[in-house]
């Protein structure tokens, strides 16, 4: 962490620059030794002799660290666009120095600015951040008749957008482009995905009144045809069954050990946006179809490891529960898995050999927890009538730490 006696005060600034500020927060940033923002922010600017201004250090999770820690003892000024607190730098300053030492002055975000011409309200209303992320994170919000403001990474964004509903059927949703929010060359274009086609502005947003089909909702146990698999794939039932044990909470990491087809690493992640997984997956073919799994059903930002367990969990992040889709018999495998865990840490497996029965068995018999035996059925013809087809059997051990 950067030196204690470091203070960063954080301004947001709107599309309508250094006019757009009242004259306290002016004369706080025209006082300070450092200004700290994009180029385009630090352009906003009346000149200021003496006054550095320094545009952001790229990768900025990386350099910003040691950059603040260059800057002690110094009166330094970041701008950020609109709220910084909305999914801008203000968060990632209080992050890295605590909120005692971060002082912000926010500006109208151009979530509310956008609410506001839309006629929207905040709670009928989500926010997707596609700011330097891929924009299949939108798709976790697919449903009809839902409201969505996706904040732009830049002019290509809607595009990329347009495109990506379209072809997912929601080429007839709504599709508001508004540009310079705020400024004097605010902008709105009114149209539909399917129809979208032109300029933008760089600094834009793009509002969605979703309309298409139903295809995939948050509750756990989507249809094992959603996914892209081999084979390999923890069944809707019994992906359900874990995920009910797993106990997806905001913020939370899991880590999603012998993947298989990722899907219950990605459905983690579809319970909330914050919710965090690794899925860690031997074979390299599967771990790339993991990937193209999670894109395809909105949370891109799924960590993928190729790798073979225990070996490939020695670098992760400590998690707050674990699933073993396979392997769990595997020498090491699932004692790794439990030192790895907190308290309060749960932990769910899944076995259908003897093999890894008896490693549950085992487990079983020395934590405690919940063992099941899980049979599903499924109605098939037999002949000219119907009858049950049963699948294989697993055994599911469930614990928590």
């Amino acid at each position: 962490m950067p030196t204690s006696d470091l203070r960063v005060t954080v301004v947001g600034v709107g599309a309508d620059g250094w006019d757009g500020l009242t004259p306290a927060v002016r004369a706080v940033v025209a006082s300070a030794d450092v200004v700290l923002g994009g180029p385009r922010q630090l352009g906003l600017l009346p000149g200021s002799e003496g006054q550095v201004r320094q545009p952001w250090p790229s990768p900025l999770s990386a350099a910003l660290p040691d950059l603040l820690t260059q800057l002690a003892g110094q009166r330094v000024v970041a701008l950020a666009s609109g709220d910084p607190m909305l999914s801008g730098i203000g968060t990632t300053l209080v992050d890295i120095l605590g909120s005692d030492r971060v002082t912000v002055f926010p500006h109208l975000s151009s979530v509310t600015i956008a609410r506001s011409r839309l006629g929207w309200s905040a709670e009928s209303t989500a926010v997707v951040s596609v700011v330097g992320r891929d924009v299949h994170a939108v798709l976790r919000e697919l449903a009809p008749g839902r409201r969505v403001l996706v904040l732009s990474s830049d002019e290509k964004t809607p595009a990329a957008l347009a495109d990506l509903l379209t072809e997912r059927g929601y080429g007839s949703s709504r599709f508001v482009v508004l540009g310079d929010l705020g400024g004097d060359d605010e902008t709105f274009h009114d149209g539909t995905a399917a129809d979208f086609a032109g300029a933008v502005s760089r600094l834009n947003i793009v509002a969605l009144q979703l309309d298409g089909p139903l295809r995939a909702g948050w509750a756990t146990g989507l249809p094992d045809d959603a996914f892209e698999h081999d084979g390999q794939l923890t069944k809707r039932d019994l992906r359900a069954s874990a995920l009910a044990r797993l106990l997806p909470a905001p913020g939370q990491l899991l880590w999603d050990v012998g993947a298989g087809a990722g899907s219950v690493g990605i459905e983690w992640m579809r319970a909330h946006p914050t919710c965090r997984a690794v899925a860690v997956e031997a074979d390299p073919q599967r771990a790339d179809r993991i990937a193209r799994n999670a894109r395809s059903l909105g949370v891109p930002a799924l960590h993928v490891v190729s790798g073979a367990a225990p070996e490939a969990l020695s670098e992760l992040a400590s998690p707050d529960a674990v699933f073993i889709g396979g392997g769990a018999s595997r020498t090491g495998v699932l004692r790794r898995c439990l030192d790895a865990l907190p308290g309060g840490g749960r932990i769910v497996v899944h076995g259908v050999t003897v093999e890894t029965e008896a490693v549950l068995a085992a487990a079983y018999a020395e934590h405690g927890g919940e063992l099941t035996r899980i049979h599903v059925e499924h109605a098939a013809p037999v002949g000219s009538y119907t009858g049950w087809t049963p699948s294989r059997a697993v055994t599911q051990w469930a614990f928590t730490k």
